[in-house]
């Protein structure tokens, strides 16, 4: 008789191991039902916000989740970028709440927009909203009619929003009209928001059970009981897209950039080129998200012109001093386009300026020196003058035809032959004269001395 694979003993250890092997795939599959989305959201609203938004609400809407929960800490930001997360919100097929969180936070101008235009609202304790003015990213006023033009069109635009979700039109465009601001319990009072929540928790038991008006008018009354969620960050690639779009950053990758292919001109190597040209190509994919100045960026570009020119005239060093001047000077133009709500802080710290500064005049200088001592070099007889250089022997490297490389005073030059006649490679030569850097040589006939 054949034995059991299993003893008998051992059936029962079996059996209870595979249930709880079971169980334990069992849970996971039953959580992994539709859970809120949740969607962090801090900083300066700018366009990889916006489709970092976007991305969540479309996601949402494709796994069917139950709602869009936003947690909202913005100063403000773009105006362009604005309407595009207000509009996925109006537009979004399931329930979008907007918390503004933790406490100390703020929902202040583009983020307004963005709480008004939540189906639901929620704040923190602590937390304030408005002041939604549209200033230059400075904080100075936009005055005349072009002041007057996007402040009509701001008011419109949150007016519009606030009469589509049901909340007070004039408290919202108090908001802009007035640049008032309110805390959180002021909100609440005036209707602007639908209650104040401390918790992630206590936003979905306040929600549970209401019902919103989603895109094509379609009613969803909120279930959120035993609901799981889902936290969603930010890609890699937009954290490092928001990375870039930080000004001091994108400035100093430009000056960097540039300083590289400055230093390539002058001395070809493979590195220098290829790291700053992907220095530049960075910095331009930042400056995509930020106000730039284009005449601030003319003069820092100006003064990278002068660095080259450094190389070509004798200034002693008063070109590489301007361009340091015109780096500091475009550096703290370089942003400031009015039009936008406020983005606080869109310029270039005053370190940064100096380090940046600082560096391009370091440079500068070098340029100046080595340029100094290659032009004495070039007129010294002792170093690489013509009395030093003619009549030296020399072996050719490479074929001169028309021009070549010769061994010669311990160095590899570059040649022609004197009349013109190509010369092989090991042929020994005299050198005749010298024009600059390169050699003009003539061949030893076998059995000369030289």
């Amino acid at each position: 008789m054949r034995r059991p694979i299993v003893p008998a003993r051992f059936i029962p250890l079996v059996v209870g191991t595979l249930a709880l092997a079971l169980a334990a795939l069992a849970g996971p599959v039953r959580a992994a039902g539709p859970a809120v989305i949740v969607l962090p959201t801090t900083g300066e609203v700018d366009g990889v916000m916006a489709q970092y938004l976007a991305d969540g609400v479309a996601r949402a809407e494709r796994e069917d989740a139950p709602a869009v929960l936003v947690e909202l800490n913005t100063p403000g930001g773009r105006l362009d970028a604005t309407q595009k997360i207000t509009g996925a919100f109006l537009e979004a097929s399931v329930p979008v709440i907007v918390w503004v969180s933790p406490a100390g936070g703020r929902a202040a101008s583009a983020g307004t927009f963005m709480t008004l235009a939540a189906n639901l609202s929620y704040m923190a304790p602590g937390t304030n909203i408005g002041a939604a003015s549209p200033v230059g990213s400075g904080g100075q006023d936009i005055g005349g009619t072009l002041g007057e033009k996007i402040k009509n069109d701001a008011i419109a635009n949150i007016s519009a929003i606030a009469q589509a979700r049901g909340r007070p039109v004039e408290w919202a465009a108090s908001t802009v009209s007035d640049a008032k601001s309110y805390s959180a319990t002021e909100a609440v009072a005036a209707g602007a928001v639908d209650g104040i929540a401390a918790t992630l928790s206590e936003v979905l038991a306040a929600a549970n059970g209401k019902t919103v008006t989603v895109a094509g008018g379609r009613s969803v009354t909120l279930a959120f009981a035993g609901i799981s969620t889902d936290v969603v960050e930010m890609s890699p690639f937009q954290a490092f897209l928001r990375l870039l779009a930080d000004p001091n950053l994108a400035f100093i990758l430009f000056v960097v950039g540039v300083l590289l292919l400055v230093f390539e001109l002058g001395n070809p190597n493979l590195v220098s080129g290829i790291a700053g040209a992907l220095a530049l190509v960075l910095a331009f994919i930042g400056f995509a998200d930020l106000p730039v100045n284009v005449a601030g960026l003319v003069l820092v570009g100006f003064g990278v012109v002068l660095l080259v020119l450094e190389t070509q005239f004798t200034s002693h060093g008063l070109l590489a001093i301007v361009a340091a001047a015109c780096v500091a000077i475009g550096a703290g133009t370089l942003y400031g386009n009015p039009g936008m709500p406020t983005v606080p802080g869109v310029e270039v710290a005053l370190p940064v300026i100096v380090v940046m500064t600082g560096l391009t005049a370091a440079f500068g200088a070098l340029i100046a020196v080595t340029a100094y001592r290659t032009r004495r070099m070039r007129t010294s007889p002792v170093l690489v003058g013509s009395l030093r250089v003619a009549g030296e022997a020399g072996i050719v490297s490479t074929d001169i035809n028309p021009l070549g490389t010769v061994h010669a005073v311990g160095e590899e030059w570059t040649a022609r032959s004197e009349d013109g006649r190509p010369l092989p490679r090991g042929a020994r030569v005299e050198v005749v004269r010298q024009d600059g850097l390169t050699l003009f040589v003539s061949p030893v006939e076998p059995g000369s001395a030289t």
